[in-house]
C-alpha cells in the first residue's frame, strides 16, 4: 500500500503552468498544522461539461455521495473511508500543493486498471554468467503527454469491471485494437482468452500520480498477467494505440524509471513471480 506521495507535489501541475505550492515531507499529513499553506485551486477548462467528469462541486444539482457506489461512479477508496471537509473530499495520504480536481474527471478518487503482463526474457549463455537471477520483462508503453514509460492501463468506465478494464486498455495500447478490423478483434478475443482469464490482483489502491490533487486523486488495480513459456503474449506483435506513442517489452531492474507508482507495482510482481 502505498502511503504517502512524492511525485504529487511536484513542480509545475500536469498540461498547465500552475506551481504547486511547496510542501515539506513533514506538512504532507493533514494531522500536522500548516498554517502557511496556501495552495492554488485549479480545474482544468478541459474537463468542463465531460460526461466521464463531475460537474463542480457547488452546483446545486451535483448530491454525491461520497464513499459508496454512487449510481454507476465508484466513489469509494481502496484505503479507507476519507474525509470530506466543507463539501470536498480530501485526498487520504495528505497535501500535495494544490487543490480542485486538476485534469481528473472524479472528485475524490479516480479509479484506473493496469495490467502488468510479464515473462522471463530469453537469455544467451553470456548473459546468465552476468544476472545470477532471470530477468523479468514487461510490456511497457511510452505515454503521449510526459514520455515516459508506463503500464498500458487506463480509467475505468462507469459501471464497468475492473478485469474487464485491464484487458481492454491492454489491447487499445499495447496492441491498438482500436484500429484493429472485427476479425482481428475476434481472433485476438479467442487466441488470448484463457490467458487473460489468468490474471492475478498484485495491488489495489492509492497511486502517487502528479496529476492528484487535495481533492481528487488516482487509484488502481494491477493484475499480472505472466505467460509462463513466452508463447502466448510473448510472441506478440506489439503496435502503440490510443494514447501511447511506443511499445516494447522493458526489463526490470532496481534502476527502473517508470511513470507515477508504476516501479512499485512491476517490483511486487517480481517479488511474486521470484517465489
Amino acid at each position: 500500500m502505498i502511503l504517502q506521495h512524492v511525485k504529487a507535489r511536484c513542480g509545475i501541475y500536469p498540461r498547465s503552468t500552475i506551481q504547486k505550492f511547496a510542501v515539506p515531507d513533514d506538512k504532507v499529513p493533514w494531522t500536522v498544522e500548516y498554517k502557511e499553506y496556501n495552495p492554488p485551486n485549479y480545474t482544468s477548462p478541459s474537463i468542463h461539461g465531460k460526461p466521464w467528469a463531475d460537474p463542480d462541486i457547488d452546483e446545486p444539482n451535483f448530491k454525491p455521495t461520497w464513499n459508496s457506489i454512487d449510481g454507476n461512479v465508484n466513489r469509494k477508496s481502496h484505503m479507507s473511508n476519507y474525509t470530506i471537509a466543507n463539501g470536498y473530499p480530501m485526498n487520504p495520504v495528505g497535501r500535495t500543493g494544490i487543490c480542485g480536481r486538476g485534469v481528473l474527471g472524479r472528485w475524490g478518487p479516480n479509479h484506473a486498471a493496469d495490467p502488468v503482463v510479464t515473462r522471463w526474457k530469453k537469455q544467451a549463455e553470456s548473459d546468465m554468467k552476468i544476472t545470477e537471477t532471470p530477468i523479468l520483462q514487461f510490456i511497457a508503453i511510452k505515454r503521449g503527454d510526459t514520455g515516459e514509460w508506463a503500464l498500458p492501463g487506463g480509467m475505468v468506465d462507469p459501471g464497468e469491471k475492473v478485469a474487464v478494464t485491464a484487458v481492454r486498455e491492454f489491447q487499445e495500447e499495447a496492441m491498438n485494437s482500436l484500429a484493429a478490423t472485427e476479425e482481428e478483434k475476434s481472433e485476438w478475443k479467442q487466441k488470448f482468452k484463457n490467458f487473460f482469464n489468468g490474471g492475478v490482483e498484485v495491488y489495489s489502491g492509492y497511486v502517487d500520480d502528479p496529476r492528484n490533487t487535495d481533492n481528487a486523486w488516482m487509484e488502481t488495480v494491477a493484475y499480472n498477467f505472466h505467460d509462463h513459456d513466452g508463447t502466448t503474449v510473448g510472441a506478440l506483435k506489439l503496435n502503440a494505440g490510443d494514447d501511447a506513442v511506443g511499445v516494447r517489452w522493458v526489463d526490470i531492474t532496481p534502476n527502473i524509471k517508470l511513470y507515477a507508482s508504476h516501479k512499485d507495482i512491476v517490483s511486487e510482481v517480481y517479488k511474486r513471480l521470484l517465489q
